[in-house]
């Protein structure tokens, strides 16, 4: 059974810049993605309570382009699809595990 994360859309303050923001578990964990000009979607930053933000910026890793568009298709809905959601996050955090925090991810089970 997959976990229900809760998947909500939200806004971030103007100093936190990002096209997408997702938050999820009540509000302990925030995530923000951008999409580039060739509409590929990447991890900008994740921030969880108890550890802080993580910011990926340029170095992040994107999801392929079919994936992106499905990611797109999700948010811009006006009720996520928390089954449908919840792959697609956890793969573009996969992507770039590597510039997170390992036991963050494991604390809140974003990792496969």
């Amino acid at each position: 059974m997959t976990q229900d994360f809760g998947f909500f859309k939200t806004q971030m303050p103007d100093t936190r810049k990002a096209d997408f923001y997702l938050g999820c578990l009540d509000g302990s964990v925030f995530i923000d993605f951008n999409q580039s000009s060739d509409r590929l979607i990447s991890l900008c930053r994740i921030s969880f309570d108890g550890y802080g933000c993580c910011n990926i910026g340029h170095k992040a890793n994107s999801l392929n382009f079919e994936t992106s568009q499905k990611f797109v298709e999700e948010v811009e809905k006006d009720e996520l699809d928390q089954n449908k959601l919840a792959p697609l996050v956890k793969q573009v955090i996969r992507l770039n595990k590597e510039y997170i925090w390992t036991d963050a991810l494991e604390e809140y089970n974003l990792l496969d």
